[in-house]
């Protein structure tokens, strides 16, 4: 495990955000190619919905785009589901990139965090 990685396993550690069924997680997973994003219900242990950019096929699309549109899709999706409001997750990733606009393109369709 790189330097990078065991630091953002010490702030994952210190976070704790728990999910209800009113109020879910959105939890946020990076990989070196993919960025996949669930959200979940904590107290039953059950994801609600999840997608991922391996799903967006458009390779015109900049990796922070294909983010940002599966912040689109994910909120689409949770909203026909009935979830309005989630919790943020970020897992102890840095709030900017592909983070930050995933988090965007969920708002910009109506999910509250």
């Amino acid at each position: 495990m790189n330097s990078q990685n065991k630091q953002r396993q010490k702030i994952k550690k210190r976070i704790n955000i728990k999910g209800t069924l009113e109020k879910p997680r959105l939890c946020v997973y990076k990989s070196n190619k993919f960025v996949y994003a669930q959200i979940i219900d904590d107290i039953k242990g059950v994801t609600l919905v999840a997608d991922s950019t391996r799903n967006i096929k458009d390779d015109k699309l900049k990796p922070v785009e294909k983010s940002k549109k599966l912040g689109e899709l994910l909120a689409k999706e949770a909203i026909t589901k009935g979830i309005k409001s989630v919790v943020f997750d970020r897992s102890g990733y840095l709030y900017h990139g592909k983070v930050s606009a995933l988090a965007e393109g969920a708002r910009k369709m109506g999910l509250d965090f």
